[in-house]
């Protein structure tokens, strides 16, 4: 008997096959050519990573503040999902080198502190799961996107243009990768929506006597 594939699995299929038609049918660039491509897709995946990051900060601090088991549980879930397109942003990035610089400049700062971040946020979304109390994700998310992001406005752009995509005076661009980053940030969101119940009932079903309601 064939089982049945869960919803949100198969929406988030959908979206990425949406993902890489748009990336196939983005127009070409003057210099770059068709290899422009792959900076669409690698700038929309790792801004959705920096947003689902922050998300997971902001809503650690609520959480904290408000004491809510739901938003510590919202932080968790939008903390693994942007590590996941923090870490999985790093192939795309040496596609990105290979094809418009032809070669991998693994000394450009940028790329050094992506790698850096994807081993720290890999480790740490390892010790959110072994202390298991959600309050622990919603601290360390915090933490982190804080120390991301005051890395990312002290390291030196080389080779590596702040804002190619909105620097660029086409609005046929603008618009995909805009289209792009809508659907990248859908999936992000897919993903969390689906962690963030998981979660959610495994916490009801452990914690079945501490304040249910405190959790929606």
């Amino acid at each position: 008997m064939i089982k049945r594939i869960p919803t949100p699995f198969v929406g988030l299929l959908v979206i990425m096959l949406g993902i890489v038609s748009l990336t196939v049918l983005s127009p070409t660039e003057r210099t770059l050519g068709s290899n422009v491509r792959i900076v669409y897709l690698h700038g929309a995946w790792v801004w959705t990573a920096l947003v689902a990051l922050i998300a997971a900060g902001l809503s650690g601090l609520t959480g904290i503040i408000l004491q809510r088991i739901s938003l510590h549980l919202w932080s968790r879930a939008l903390g693994r999902v942007g590590t996941i397109f923090w870490i999985t942003y790093l192939p795309i990035s040496l596609w990105a080198m290979q094809s418009n610089w032809n070669g991998l400049f693994l000394a450009e700062p940028r790329w050094r502190l992506a790698v850096i971040f994807a081993i720290s946020g890999l480790l740490m979304q390892s010790g959110i799961s072994l202390l298991g109390k959600p309050i622990w994700a919603s601290a360390f998310n915090l933490i982190f996107s804080l120390m991301l992001f005051l890395a990312l406005s002290q390291t030196q752009d080389v080779m590596h243009p702040s804002s190619p995509i909105f620097a660029s005076e086409s609005k046929e661009i603008q618009g995909f990768f805009l289209s792009l980053l809508g659907l990248t940030l859908l999936a992000a969101w897919q993903l969390a929506q689906w962690w963030y119940r998981y979660d959610r009932d495994r916490y009801r079903a452990s914690y079945v006597t501490q304040t249910p309601t405190h959790i929606h």
